[in-house]
């Protein structure tokens, strides 16, 4: 009878122990999959992520597109009606001497009238005539 239970004892930790075995490699399949999946999350993670930063890059691509298009527009618009609009009193009436009036001014007349001035006086009132907006 102590045999049969020694041998039933024995029968019994043999099973515990293959359960045990087979527990321990349950639980190492349970973490390397875990291990898989967390990877996988962190990926899904980041993609959406990404997402959200190319949309907010692209939110911004299109701001800076509208204010290069401001910009380029005011920029064009100065270029076509700059600033100063009338010329000096002293290259108005330099010009008027020569027969060259307050409309654009043909380039071929100008350098005739302007013949007389230094280089640097000539590059001068060609100048004052382009901010003016004279010069044809």
């Amino acid at each position: 009878m102590e045999q049969d239970t020694r041998q039933a004892e024995k029968h019994i930790v043999e099973r515990l122990e293959a359960a045990t075995a087979a527990l321990e490699k349950t639980l190492n399949w349970l973490e390397e999959r875990q291990g898989e999946l967390s990877g996988e999350v962190e990926r899904i993670s980041a993609t959406v992520e990404q997402s959200r930063r190319e949309a907010e890059l692209a939110e911004k691509l299109a701001a800076v597109e509208c204010e290069l298009g401001e910009v380029k527009a005011a920029s064009t618009q100065n270029a076509l009606s700059p600033l100063r609009r009338t010329l000096p009193a002293a290259t108005s009436e330099m010009l008027a001497k020569h027969g060259i009036g307050d409309g654009p001014v043909d380039v071929r007349s100008l350098d005739a009238a302007l013949s007389g001035l230094s280089l640097e006086q000539r590059i001068a009132v060609k100048t004052q005539l382009l901010r003016a907006g004279a010069v044809a």
